[in-house]
């Protein structure tokens, strides 16, 4: 994994890194595009209203790195093996594990696995009040 710019990326630029990453509109156009340099250009740009100096091919790498660590992880975890963990794994599960989980199963299951009570809960608190 390489460390692009010889520059360690702190706990907190990470942090807002996933932030601007899970912004719905960032999402949206990640997810369709594969020449995606304009779209680091912002996301630079808005790690700068934080303070953080990073230059898009330095997103675009820690983006990469993350993506790829987070993968290997889940099908770790998928696999039954709970030895390998990361840092982020719950903010990156936030933003992919719904992406992941639909590609890994195409079938519509995810209403088997969910409880129950969930959608009649949520019916029950809105004729309530």
């Amino acid at each position: 994994v390489a460390n692009e710019g010889g520059k360690h990326w702190t706990v907190n630029e990470v942090r807002a890194l996933i932030r601007i990453w899970s912004d719905k509109n960032i999402l949206q156009q990640l997810e369709g595009t594969v020449r995606n340099k304009r779209i680091f250009e912002q996301v630079a740009a808005r790690l700068q209203k934080f303070g953080i100096d990073r230059d898009w091919k330095q997103c675009r790498t820690k983006y990469k790195n993350l993506k790829h660590e987070y993968k290997s992880v889940k099908s770790a975890q998928d696999s039954g093996s709970t030895s390998k963990s990361m840092k982020f794994f719950n903010e990156l599960d936030a933003i992919l594990g719904h992406s992941t989980m639909e590609q890994a199963s195409k079938s519509d299951n995810d209403e088997s696995e969910r409880p129950p009570e969930w959608t009649e809960a949520k019916s029950e608190k809105d004729s309530i009040g």
